[in-house]
């Protein structure tokens, strides 16, 4: 997949807490198909080629549950290979009960639901990027339904197995309390391109001309509060860069913005100005 690859930036991980990570584990791993890498104490990782983290889950001290009208995670995009492995996946939420939304972007098919914890999840599947118009520098993108009886009708009938190899974290949507504030962040600090916005709520920016890899509003109100530390929800997720020089370069720009950038043992952490926090990888 050439928008989750070197010599683009993208999401690699995305770390969550959760107030029982029990319940967690059965959920991503009955439901969504994750099978476990690693598990120390209260935290664990999750991939699905048995070798790449894409999933992580952490259950602090006192967990509190997921506060609501705050910044933080809107909802983690899982992005599955092919269309068939979307069509089987429908089944599968449907064999299990599990309620869920579902929308047709033009340039993906998508279904939308939540953990445990109340953690917005999107499942899709690209479509390919000729497919996509574009409008300038701008993508269009919109909401319309899934066609399911086209998409189940014309993709064979094979059934969930678990999330194929060749799944990656496809996008990462967040909560911000400015918007403006966050499009600076991410473009003029992270370096990345503004390719399609929804009036004055919500902007879509990525990388290589991708459709988006990171996604930011502000339908939690703007100014909203950053959770409490023990709340459930986004604890941080990772930004891969292509080299050590891009990343040593992008912490320069984020300093130049008054953004805040660390670095611990070789890890370079940074935050937007509403609190999501970043980890940036090479």
């Amino acid at each position: 997949m050439i928008f989750h690859e070197k010599p683009v930036t993208f999401v690699g991980q995305v770390r969550l807490k959760v107030q029982d990570l029990e319940r967690s584990l059965k959920f991503y791993t009955s439901v969504l198909g994750f099978t476990v890498s690693e598990r120390t104490g209260g935290r664990a990782q999750l991939t699905a080629d048995g070798k790449t983290v894409l999933l992580s889950l952490e259950q602090p001290e006192d967990a509190a549950p997921k506060q609501p009208r705050t910044t933080g995670l809107y909802h983690f995009a899982v992005l599955l290979p092919t269309r068939a492995d979307l069509a089987a996946f429908v089944r599968h939420l449907a064999e299990s009960g599990i309620q869920f939304g579902s929308s047709d972007h033009l340039v993906s098919e998508a279904l939308y639901f939540s953990d445990p914890d109340g953690n917005g999840i999107e499942v899709y599947r690209d479509r390919k990027p000729e497919e996509w118009t574009w409008q300038g520098d701008q993508v269009v993108m919109t909401v319309d339904p899934l066609d399911f009886e086209e998409l189940l009708s014309t993709s064979g009938q094979e059934r969930w197995k678990g999330l194929p190899e060749g799944t990656v974290m496809g996008h990462i949507h967040l909560h911000v309390a400015d918007l403006r504030q966050a499009e600076q962040f991410y473009t003029e600090g992270l370096g990345l391109d503004v390719v399609c916005r929804f009036g004055g709520q919500a902007s879509f920016i990525s990388s290589g001309k991708y459709h988006h890899h990171i996604g930011i509003n502000t339908w939690n109100g703007t100014g909203a509060p950053p959770p409490s530390p023990d709340s459930a929800g986004l604890a941080a997720f990772t930004l891969v860069l292509p080299s050590e020089e891009e990343r040593n370069e992008t912490a320069e720009r984020l300093k130049r913005i008054g953004a805040p950038v660390s670095e611990t043992g070789g890890r370079f952490l940074t935050e937007d100005p509403s609190g999501n926090r970043i980890e940036l990888l090479v």
